[in-house]
């Protein structure tokens, strides 16, 4: 079964095999960034990656970009 997310504003169908932030991250090749990470509107520690994603839930997720 899948789930529909908003993420950074936009639906998007979570794939079957993501569960959770940390393997949304990993799916979209985020994991190794510095970023912070909003569900529902609260910001989540990153120790609280490993919770399951839910139909509907709104993810944001802030990556920060070096540079002068």
């Amino acid at each position: 079964m899948t789930k529909t997310i908003q993420l950074n504003g936009k639906t998007y169908d979570v794939p079957t095999e993501v569960q959770s932030v940390q393997q949304l991250l990993i799916h979209l090749q985020l994991a190794e960034r510095i970023l912070v990470v909003e569900r529902n509107k609260k910001i989540i520690a990153k120790e609280a990656y490993d919770k399951p994603i839910q139909d509907r839930d709104q993810i944001e997720i802030i990556h920060f970009v070096g540079g002068g």
